[in-house]
């Protein structure tokens, strides 16, 4: 169901293609396995500041140039950092997939970071950190991976910290990109009506030419996990709060499973425990949600809702109620047939974006090393049983596992 090409340089980089007949559009983008988490301490923000300056000139174009490039033939252009990954990518008319190519070649590797333009991106991305900072449900999960991950990478804002962003100057990238910036760790990958000979000729044009950047990356490990409850007072109209705590990595054959279990919990479906057992029954809540993030050695599960500062003990207690009822009381056949179809269905439905569906290839390769057809990861779904989801619960949704972050309103 996932039929696609992949061809490897002697560099190391990655070319993946997927031809889909049906559109006019063409996706692509460079996905590199660097993330705020490769930044040493006083790097704090690095990656996400060098994200911003690739677009604000490289050796042969000003920033008027990179911008306009595709925009003037309807495309778009974008980028964005995680902890552990940095995308640049584009979408437009297939016709024009040669100027997508060949920009993001030279944003990706020939960026010149002009003191000037450094200057002027600091103002927007301190800008960024106070627009974050206004918008209390995005803040508290960025302050929870520090409750959770403390001082360790993980923990520290992919915005990196107003000291260290005010700190950074042009000869920090390039030092940033010399020590992370490796060929066999980033991949380019596409999805478009094109053939697959047609994109491995431009490749062969821009790709195989770049020189090899090999070496070793190492990250630091994730410590010992303690759970902690802390709550902070903001002038803020609405409570909200975050609830989780380390949960199973990108290589656990419980990763899986446990997506299907945060599913049940507080998925995207109006049918989810907590969005019945919360708003629908109670209306306590306008949003309640359960996530799941898996990292290459550890993961990150946690419940968000925001509600009434009057009415945060009962929601935590309604919580975990529906926690406790996965622990104690396994699904019966009928529930499990039904959580298993609900996301064998989402998991499709989100393979029809092309969008998505370039950024899955990349990811995948550079995580697992190949991509996992829906055929399999199906087949993967219909093995799990009741048991092994009430173990998992068991294990990670238990009240002396979870940390607990509040933010209530000031003088309430």
């Amino acid at each position: 169901m996932l039929d696609y090409h992949i061809h490897e340089y002697p560099n190391g980089i990655r070319l993946l293609h997927k031809q889909v007949l049906h559109t006019k559009i063409a996706h692509c983008g460079f996905l590199l396995d660097i993330g705020s988490r490769d930044e040493a301490p006083h790097q704090q923000g690095l990656a996400h500041f060098w994200e911003h300056m690739a677009f604000k000139g490289t050796e042969k174009r000003k920033s008027f140039h990179i911008l306009n490039r595709l925009e003037t033939v309807g495309g778009e252009l974008n980028a964005y950092t995680t902890k552990e990954k940095i995308c640049f990518y584009a979408a437009l008319l297939s016709t024009h997939f040669e100027r997508a190519f060949e920009l993001l070649t030279d944003l990706t590797f020939n960026s010149i970071f002009p003191g000037r333009e450094v200057e002027k991106e600091r103002g927007v991305i301190l800008e960024e950190m106070s627009m974050y900072q206004d918008a209390p449900e995005d803040a508290i999960i960025d302050d929870f991976d520090t409750v959770v991950f403390g001082d360790h990478p993980l923990g520290v804002n992919i915005l990196g910290t107003r000291e260290s962003v005010s700190r950074f100057q042009t000869a920090d990238f390039y030092a940033f990109l010399q020590e992370q910036l490796r060929t066999d760790r980033l991949v380019f990958s596409s999805v478009s009506n094109l053939p697959f000979e047609a994109v491995k000729k431009l490749a062969d044009k821009f790709l195989a030419p770049l020189p090899a950047r090999l070496g070793p990356r190492t990250r630091r490990p994730v410590g010992s996990y303690e759970r902690k409850t802390q709550t902070e007072t903001r002038p803020i109209s609405q409570a909200h709060c975050l609830l989780g705590g380390p949960a199973y990595s990108l290589n656990d054959a419980r990763r899986i499973p446990f997506f299907m279990l945060n599913n049940i919990l507080g998925g995207p479906g109006m049918n989810s425990r907590l969005n019945l057992a919360v708003r629908e029954k109670y209306g306590l809540v306008y949003t309640i949600d359960s996530t799941y993030s898996p990292y290459t050695d550890t993961g990150l599960f946690g419940i968000y809702f925001g509600t009434e500062g009057k009415q945060v003990k009962r929601t935590l207690g309604l919580v975990q109620k529906e926690l406790k009822l996965l622990r104690e009381k396994a699904l019966t056949t009928n529930q499990l047939h039904i959580a298993k179809h609900q996301l064998m269905g989402q998991l499709a439905m989100s393979e029809e974006s092309n969008g998505g569906l370039m950024q899955l290839l990349g990811k995948s390769t550079l995580d697992l090393g190949r991509v996992e057809p829906l055929s399999e990861i199906f087949g993967k779904i219909e093995q799990i049983s009741a048991a092994e989801l009430q173990e998992m619960a068991n294990e990670v949704l238990t009240e002396e596992h979870l940390s607990v972050l509040q933010y209530v309103p000031e003088g309430k």
